[in-house]
């Protein structure tokens, strides 16, 4: 059975408009291992925008991280919610992969709430 678990360029955030939207929206949510900001997604799907700052560590360190927070994303995308994501550290979070794999469908489901409740009221 093959599962489509790339990570293709329509997933991902890139351009400055993009984040600066979700930014914008003021949907947030963190656990101890990150910090998501969410917007409704423009395509049907979650699309990934990565923030990790040098207040993280050195580039090994940062990088490391988004490697980490990219294959989470790869494996567990299909399952996510269609909102556009910025993910970062939580702020002395320890790097430890199977805790993004568990928080990141949890808080996107946690946004995805509050995003609808939003329009519920509107």
């Amino acid at each position: 059975m093959h599962t489509d678990r790339t990570f293709p360029a329509h997933c991902r955030l890139r351009s400055r408009e993009d984040f600066a939207r979700v930014y914008q929206s003021d949907f947030v949510a963190a656990d101890e291992v990150l910090v998501i900001h969410a917007a409704e997604s423009l395509g049907n799907e979650a699309r990934l925008g990565l923030s990790v700052s040098r207040k993280v560590g050195n580039a090994v360190i940062r990088n490391r991280w988004k490697r980490r927070i990219r294959e989470a994303f790869r494996q567990v995308r299909r399952d996510l919610p269609p909102l556009d994501l910025i993910v970062r550290p939580r702020k002395g979070a320890k790097l430890d992969y199977h805790a993004i794999v568990r928080s990141l469908p949890q808080l996107a489901r946690r946004l995805a709430r509050k995003v609808r409740g939003k329009h519920d009221r509107t």
